[in-house]
This record gives C-alpha cells, structure tokens and sequence, in this order.
C-alpha cells in the first residue's frame, strides 16, 4: 500500500492491486492545493467543505459517507459513529472514523475526531496497524489527546493530520497548533518529511513510530 497526504485530512490510499481510496478530499484550502485525483473509492467523514469536496476525485468511484461496510475490489471500509466536539456533536457535528482493511494492513483515518474514544468506540474500530489522526487541537483532537488515542489503539504506524504548516499560513496559526507537540507526547521515534509511504506487512515494524508526511502542494511547486 502506497499513502500520499495531499494536506489537511486527504489522503490517497493505493492498494498492491492499484485500488485507489481518496479520503476527505478538498480542492483548495488556505494553502493546500491538490489536483483532481482518479479513485475508485471517496470516503468523507463529514459534510465541512474541507473534508467533501467530491469534485476533487474522478472516475467511476464509490462513495461512502456513512457507516455502511463497504467493498471495491481488493479493499473494504466501514465506519464507527463518532463527533466533531466534545459535546456530542452540539457544536461541531458528527463524525466518522474509518476503518479500512487494505494489503492485510488497518488503517484507521480519525476524520475530524473532536474527543477520546469510549472504551466502545475503540472496541468497534478494533486492530489498528496505521493511525491517521487529528492533532491541531481548538477544532479536533490536540496532540496531547491524540497521543492518548495512539496509546488507547497501539498502532504500529501514527501519521498526524489537521495541524498547522507553512501552507496554512497566519490563519493556520489561529486555527491549528504544529504537529511536534503531538510526537513528544507519544515518546515514539518519529520521522518526517515523507512524501509517498510504501508500507506491508513486513515493513510495518520498520517504520514503526510517527510519520510526518509532506504534503502534495509542498513537493509540486
């Protein structure tokens, strides 16, 4: 499985079979650029303009917004109910956590995650081998709470996302915190700068830790 970032919360899962599963796609936002990308599945966790921009995906794709378990081809999605705050949804909404079965790996892509998982909401999402998850905190999840997630699922792999870089510029830092505070809270080895993360099953110990990855607008000037 191939994993690209193209900034914010989407990202490009691409199976061994060449599958194509587009999450939370967007088109432009602050700083993020992304192009109109082939898939053959779009998920969105919510309905916030950041997170469903369908126009951003082509091809005859699948969509999954709820919770439904879902197949195409050699990959598989379902969905467990979460919200975007702390106060079950009232100010921010729902959300959903997605679950995807791909290569024989979990990946697990926390949406807008806006509190801790309940020892039922964990129970639900199960194994996780590689964690995407929210770390910018005033919006979502911060990075002391996503480091609590990381050590609530034990994933091999925990890629931040939703956080502050150079692309989301002076807005970014009233909106976003950084994504390092996130990495010291988890005690991992970390790395970053990542632009395309190739992992299996026999590489997943290699890499294991946090993952930084660059996004697209970054590596396509």
């Amino acid at each position: 499985m191939d994993m690209q970032w193209f900034g914010q919360s989407c990202f490009l899962l691409t199976s061994a079979q060449g599958t194509r599963v587009l999450i939370d796609p967007f088109r432009r936002f602050l700083g993020y650029r992304m192009p109109v990308v082939e898939a053959d599945l779009v998920a969105v966790t919510h309905d916030h303009r950041d997170h469903n921009q369908v126009k951003a995906a082509s091809g005859d794709f699948m969509l999954v917004n709820g919770p439904e378990p879902a197949t195409v081809k050699d990959v598989s999605i379902r969905g467990v109910r979460t919200f975007h705050d702390k106060h079950q949804g009232a100010k921010r909404g729902s959300n959903l956590v997605f679950v995807i079965e791909v290569d024989g790996l979990v990946v697990c892509h926390c949406g807008d995650l806006g509190h801790l998982l309940t020892q039922e909401q964990a129970a639900a999402i199960g194994r996780v081998d590689v964690l995407i998850v929210p770390v910018g905190g005033k919006m979502t999840l911060g990075g002391a709470e996503a480091a609590q997630t990381v050590a609530q699922l034990e994933p091999a792999v925990a890629i931040p996302m939703h956080y502050r870089t150079k692309a989301t510029g002076i807005v970014g830092r009233l909106l976003f915190e950084p994504a390092a505070p996130f990495a010291e809270a988890t005690g991992l080895p970390a790395a970053s700068g990542v632009r395309t993360l190739t992992l299996d099953s026999d590489s997943l110990a290699a890499n294991r830790g946090v993952v930084e990855m660059a996004y697209y607008s970054e590596y396509n000037v």
